[in-house]
């Protein structure tokens, strides 16, 4: 009897995200209309474009690493294809539709815990992914907040005149995290929950996949920016860190809006706000919406592969 509920209600989630998916999909398409959308695209060179897919392809690659290094900083074994297959689904379902705990979280458990890993263990994947995506974000910017200030527009309303304030302070995050990674051996009890810090090539693992995968989403939108626009990648790079930041602190499904105003912002003396939107709704076409359509594909074959060989059992 609790087989065949838990059977249910796998099914049943598997269809909740496949609608949830599309209903993400008609709901950010229906904000444009379809025209320019293809208008937009059409405008962009095709090797520009092939450019954007590969990068958001290897990014995507990049981003497996999260759920690897998590399983090796618990101590624990799964086979890289089963890893890769849970992380590309739960990376495409919360980068589009946003609320990482209510898409990619569950996924992970949903899978996961299918293949025997226990609930604790998978929260602690879980949690060790989530702190490095951030981990990246600080060392990244902090950076180049740091060499290269970026000022901030007014409109933003932040206590600072420049980035730089920002970019020490996430600097010093990052420091203090390695510190602890060098000399906290024994675990810290943090609102209850024991928190453990990894060793020290662990944690430098974490800063450099998470670095690439921040460097590799801002390249992807870089190629679809107009060929003779006046900006290094360097510079966007720091433009496009402080308008993520603030779209995933607003945890906006894809930063929608609060990511577009601030490039907007900031771009709009060097480019026309017209091409700038149309960069961007392609960057969303390639980055967020084509993974997640892939994901949504692959998520239908398993459930139905899933469903099948539980009816022959």
């Amino acid at each position: 009897m609790f087989k065949k509920l838990q059977l249910n209600f796998s099914s049943l989630f598997g269809l909740l995200l496949l609608v949830l998916s599309l209903w993400a999909i008609a709901h950010e398409l229906h904000e444009y209309n379809y025209r320019d959308i293809l208008n937009s695209l059409a405008a962009i060179p095709k090797s520009r474009l092939s450019w954007a897919i590969w990068l958001t392809a290897f990014g995507y690659l990049v981003m497996i690493g999260y759920d690897i290094l998590g399983f090796n900083y618990i101590n624990r074994s799964l086979s890289w294809n089963k890893i890769a297959f849970t992380n590309f689904i739960s990376s495409a379902f919360s980068n589009t539709i946003g609320f990482a705990l209510l898409t990619g979280s569950a996924i992970r458990y949903r899978f996961y815990a299918s293949w025997g890993v226990s609930a604790v263990a998978i929260a602690q994947v879980i949690a060790f992914a989530n702190f490095t995506f951030w981990l990246g974000m600080f060392a990244v910017a902090g950076f180049l907040f740091l060499i290269n200030p970026l000022k901030i527009p007014t409109q933003i309303h932040l206590p600072f005149a420049t980035v730089r304030p920002i970019g020490v302070i996430f600097l010093l995050l990052v420091v203090a995290y390695l510190l602890g990674s060098i000399f906290i051996k024994q675990p810290l009890i943090i609102r209850g929950h024991e928190f453990r810090f990894p060793s020290l090539n662990i944690s430098l693992a974490q800063i450099t996949i998470s670095s690439f995968d921040w460097i590799l989403a801002a390249a992807v939108l870089y190629a679809l920016l107009p060929s003779n626009i006046s900006l290094s990648y360097l510079d966007f790079l720091g433009i496009y860190l402080l308008a993520m930041f603030a779209g995933v602190v607003s945890n906006v499904p894809g930063g929608l809006g609060v990511f577009e105003t601030i490039i907007l912002l900031i771009l709009s003396s060097k480019v026309s706000a017209a091409v700038l939107l149309g960069s961007m709704l392609a960057y969303r076409g390639v980055y967020y919406f084509l993974p997640l359509l892939v994901a949504a594909g692959l998520l239908g074959l398993y459930e139905i592969k899933f469903r099948v060989e539980n009816l022959h059992k």
